[in-house]
């Protein structure tokens, strides 16, 4: 059997970039080389792709040091032809340009702005190359809470209650303090409840969230809303929602086709034993082990756990999703399902909720990533 020859892409230009090696550091290494020849295309964080720099597969994050892509001294950059389509991929030696072979299939494990939020899926789409994952469409929303909430509301799914900010004119000299007030009173005419989450529309992995306790704290929901303004001048204020979050992965392997859905996953803060107001922010995530563990199935009724399945497939195909997504949900007390958002490249390293969650449901790892290349294989 012909071996096909799969690109995988990682690092990227979003602050997202060393989750992003680590994800594709797990891809690799868990890859099916029997049937698949992976070409690892790494990212720089100025835009630069390159093959031949540092092998990503000795990438982790056990050395408490996030991993980068970076120009050695062995790296050739890479061009691409457009008009070549599947045949466009070359690295550069010297003034030659060296065929990097007939590209089956591209896997853009890139996470954030420039990745996942339809720019790549645009450039493969214009060179005719397959790739794993959600389309232009589904990518671009998802990447932006805002326009999120506004196709999930369209489509009769409940979301949390928010406003959505224009931060660009805001008072930078003053880190947004003289905007507070004004701020503030848009909140109360929302009508929001405390806490609130301040976020940045277009970014993830928690980059620029913060929680403000403190109702009628001009200064506090400001200061919210100047740190989320570094990632992206369009903010969401919304407000926090008492109840569980719970995460549901989303399988699609071909385009059109009926999505498949794990059991639900729910991260589980164990900082909160000591701290009750904490929150999955960065460091819980990725820097600290000992923060968080993964539990699959989630603790809840098995009608609870299929409302949740439900509502995830009902959002995915809502957003014109594709390949794979990991739809975050929060599940009240009374038992109301919201959304919370789309991740249509979540994290994927092997003890990420996604991979986690299918493996619960009867996926292995090597599995899943062989699953999803071959659905879009010609």
């Amino acid at each position: 059997m012909t071996k096909k020859r799969i690109v995988v892409l990682y690092g990227g230009r979003a602050d997202e970039h060393p989750i992003s090696c680590i994800s594709a550091a797990s891809v690799l290494n868990a890859i099916d080389t029997d049937r698949f020849e992976p070409i690892p295309v790494g990212i720089t964080k100025d835009g630069k792709w390159i093959v031949n720099g540092e092998d990503p597969r000795g990438w982790n994050l056990d050395s408490g040091v996030l991993p980068e892509v970076e120009i050695t001294e062995s790296a050739k950059m890479v061009v691409l032809d457009v008009a070549l389509g599947q045949d466009g991929f070359f690295a550069q030696n010297g003034n030659e340009l060296e065929s990097l072979g007939h590209v089956d299939a591209v896997f853009p494990v890139l996470h954030g702005p420039y990745g996942e939020d339809g720019t790549v899926q645009g450039l493969l789409e214009m060179m005719n190359v397959p790739y794993v994952g959600c389309g232009v469409l589904a990518s671009a929303a998802c990447m932006d809470k805002h326009y999120t909430k506004v196709l999930l509301a369209a489509a009769g799914i409940p979301v949390a209650p928010g406003i959505t900010i224009d931060a660009r004119e805001f008072d930078v000299a003053s880190e947004f303090a003289a905007n507070g007030p004004e701020l503030l009173a848009q909140v109360k005419a929302a009508g929001l409840a405390y806490p609130l989450f301040v976020k940045p529309s277009r970014a993830g992995s928690s980059f620029g969230v913060t929680k403000v306790e403190n109702a009628d704290n001009a200064d506090e929901l400001a200061a919210a809303v100047f740190e989320a303004s570094k990632h992206d001048w369009r903010i969401l204020i919304e407000q926090g929602i008492n109840a569980r979050e719970i995460e549901c992965a989303v399988l699609c392997p071909k385009a059109g086709g009926k999505p498949q859905v794990s059991w639900p996953g729910e991260i589980v803060l164990d900082s909160r034993s000591t701290d009750a107001d904490s929150f999955y922010d960065f460091d819980s995530k990725y820097m600290d082990s000992s923060a968080s563990h993964v539990e699959v199935p989630a603790n809840l009724p098995e009608p609870m756990l299929e409302k949740v399945r439900e509502t995830a497939a009902k959002a995915f195909v809502a957003v014109d999703g594709a390949g794979l997504s990991r739809v975050d949900t929060f599940v009240t007390a009374d038992g109301e399902v919201m959304v919370n958002e789309i991740n249509t490249m979540p994290g994927f390293t092997s003890i990420s909720m996604y991979p986690k969650a299918w493996e619960a449901t009867g996926i292995a790892y090597s599995d899943l990533i062989t699953t999803l290349i071959e659905g879009v294989l010609r």
